[in-house]
């Protein structure tokens, strides 16, 4: 698929809120060698208080900010790991002992959630910019948007509607971020993960909302397939049938040799 200019972000943007009846921002995120070339993006915000990243990604997906950061602005080496900012994968980071007896119930539990974590490699990174997909950061590393369970499910389909593939996720816990952006970033894939508690307190996170990260050129992808699906009938929200009913009226619709 040849890679989409960054003056139709925009376009692709308004059609997945379209197809997904999405409620905040759809936003994106880049990673920078240097600090400098993070700096040089047009009216980029920069921190004026410590961080979680989770409240960076609320920045860009609810208000529409585009921001930058280091490992400075960050409030510790759990969201600078993720990244890979800041050299932050230390012993002690892999130990777990921030999160013994606060997540886990032992030292060898805490670490064995560490080693499970996605994480983009320490010493590559100085910065990272986080903002609207159809915005100021060109075409970026990943892209990222909240929906509730039907969108995703249905934005999954229309992913796998051609070259199929299954898709296995995992389910870090605490520190939900690995599963979505810091796998995305790591692996290149879709991405997709249940937010923690930190992304909910922080990152103003709703409760029915999950969140997909994948490289955006896949959003083409999807939403391609997404217009086929509503072709044959399947759209978003779906409408409800009833418990009640005589299925066969309804698996019709979709399926003629199902017809009663």
């Amino acid at each position: 698929m040849t890679e989409t200019r960054p003056e139709d972000w925009a376009a692709v943007v308004e059609e997945l809120e379209r197809l997904l009846k999405l409620r905040s921002v759809v936003f994106c995120m880049k990673l920078f060698e240097r600090r400098a070339e993070m700096e040089a993006i047009a009216r980029i915000r920069r921190p004026q208080h410590v961080h979680t990243l989770d409240q960076v990604v609320g920045q860009a997906s609810r208000l529409g900010w585009t921001v930058g950061v280091t490992a400075d602005d960050l409030v510790g080496a759990q969201c600078r790991a993720v990244v890979g900012l800041g050299a932050a994968k230390t012993d002690a980071w892999y130990s777990g002992q921030h999160m013994a007896g606060v997540w886990f119930s032992s030292q060898a539990d805490a670490g064995a959630h560490q080693a499970a974590m996605h994480c983009v490699p320490d010493g590559r990174y100085e910065a990272l910019a986080v903002g609207p997909l159809a915005g100021r950061l060109g075409t970026p590393d990943i892209a990222l948007f909240y929906a509730t369970p039907g969108a995703m499910i249905y934005f999954i389909n229309g992913l796998q509607w051609s070259g199929y593939k299954r898709f296995d996720w995992s389910v870090v816990g605490e520190s939900a971020c690995a599963d979505s952006w810091g796998r995305a970033l790591s692996r290149r894939e879709a991405s997709l993960s249940i937010p923690c508690f930190a992304e909910r307190r922080y990152g103003g996170v709703l409760d029915d909302e999950m969140l997909m990260a994948l490289p955006p050129d896949q959003l083409i992808k999807a939403i391609e397939g997404m217009r086929a699906l509503a072709k044959n009938g399947f759209r978003y929200p779906f409408a409800q049938y009833g418990v009640q009913q005589d299925v066969r009226a309804g698996m019709a619709v979709s399926y003629p040799d199902r017809a009663p």
